[in-house]
């Protein structure tokens, strides 16, 4: 044994070695070992925080699970289960109000998306080539947007004009880029080599064919990051529909879990159940928040990797 049982390993021979998987990076020579007390302070403040973000959900999913009978003994939300039940969930995906705004948000989130990523991807590529043609104008015209704005008032009159009122179009096109989502992309595609650029135009490709064949490869991330951020915008979005659509079978998720939520109505084709005591009202509505939650918490997980890498790289220089 080369080392004395006891002592620290010399910060010279450990430096660059590599850590195992589940074993923690080597500290740095000037760092000192955390004391017992700092380490416990750390995990009870960590765990006090996830507390407090789990617990809130924990309520939700749980009342969402029990029976009219519960709840009632409960005397409102339920924080130790008696039985699961999925009654609820049966009924909202059954048909009716709740299942078709589900399905609108999941059309406009996914058709949104893509849309936004286009038009994002297009334009941050167009403003990372120096030589495009009034990049720097076109540049300083999105940054203005970021500091002016017309309008709730104005806006809307120019959605009215255009006829978009009642449609789809105005769940997307009012709110289908972000200036800064578009500085974040420009800023990671002016990061990539110039000389894998260049060696690709003497090649003969052409503008389309670096796009998709060298520069998003080479942006998965942080193209992931920014897929994600639109898709939760849009999935998120309440305030386009509530003012745009009068048409109560086009509202998405999200204005019927208002309606639930805040004025206390009743999804068309449950009224039934809930006069019978088969269906608790307030069990009717934590669903409505667990299938809005749902698609946001599935996400995340797999982008999450991607985060430290697409944002910060790609705000470190532009």
């Amino acid at each position: 044994m080369t080392a004395v049982l006891g002592t620290r390993p010399d910060p010279g021979k450990t430096r660059g070695r590599k850590p195992g998987r589940w074993s923690a990076p080597p500290r740095p020579v000037w760092e000192e070992e955390p004391s017992p007390a700092g380490q416990a302070g750390k995990g009870l403040a960590l765990g006090l925080a996830c507390l407090a973000i789990l617990f809130p959900l924990w309520i939700v999913i749980v009342t969402s699970l029990q029976t009219k009978r519960t709840i009632d003994e409960a005397g409102g939300l339920v924080v130790i289960p008696k039985g699961i039940t999925f009654v609820a969930y049966q009924e909202l995906l059954g048909g009716g109000q709740v299942q078709r705004a589900a399905l609108v948000s999941v059309g406009v989130t996914v058709v949104g998306t893509l849309f936004s990523m286009a038009v994002s991807v297009l334009c941050a590529y167009g403003l990372s080539r120096s030589g495009s043609l009034g990049h720097r104008w076109i540049l300083m015209s999105l940054l203005a947007t970021m500091f002016f704005g017309a309008g709730l008032i104005p806006t809307y009159l120019l959605v009215q004009a255009l006829g978009l009122t009642d449609t789809y179009l105005a769940l997307i096109l009012p709110s289908a880029v972000s200036v800064f989502n578009i500085l974040v992309l420009r800023a990671f595609f002016m990061n990539i080599s110039q000389e894998l650029v260049d060696s690709a135009r003497i090649d003969g490709a052409g503008e389309w064919r670096i796009l998709f064949r060298i520069v998003m490869p080479l942006s998965r991330a942080v193209i992931a990051v920014i897929s994600l951020f639109y898709a939760v915008g849009y999935w998120s979005a309440w305030f386009n529909a509530s003012i745009y659509l009068t048409d109560q079978d086009m509202m998405p998720l999200q204005n019927v879990m208002i309606q639930l939520v805040q004025k206390q109505e009743r999804p068309v084709g449950l009224s039934a159940q809930i006069n019978t005591g088969q269906l608790s009202p307030l069990a009717i509505q934590m669903a409505v928040m667990v299938l809005a939650l749902l698609p946001v918490a599935v996400l995340s997980p797999f982008v999450q990797k991607h985060f430290k890498k697409g944002m910060l790289t790609g705000a470190v220089k532009g």
